[in-house]
């Protein structure tokens, strides 16, 4: 977590040499903002989790899920 002010008055001034931002303080970041110019910023469409690991991952977990629902002990349960 950052403070979004914070890293791009460091990112000017060099103390932080660059940064690759997946996820910011407000998606997209308003219009004008200076994440957009910043030749040391590198911004992603919210997608860093697309990686073939964590769809993997994520897909291992579904299939956790479903084998502990059919086994009559489900998990990650929401409820109301």
């Amino acid at each position: 977590m950052i403070n979004e002010a914070d890293l791009i008055a460091e990112l000017k001034k060099g103390t932080i040499a660059g940064a690759g931002l997946d996820v910011q303080e407000v998606e997209p970041p308003v219009e004008g903002s200076e994440l957009y110019t910043l030749p040391n910023v590198m911004l992603t469409p919210h997608v860093g989790w697309k990686r073939l690991e964590t769809r993997q991952r994520l897909m291992d977990m579904v299939a956790d899920n479903v084998d502990a629902y059919n086994a009559g002990a489900p998990i990650n349960v929401v409820s109301d």
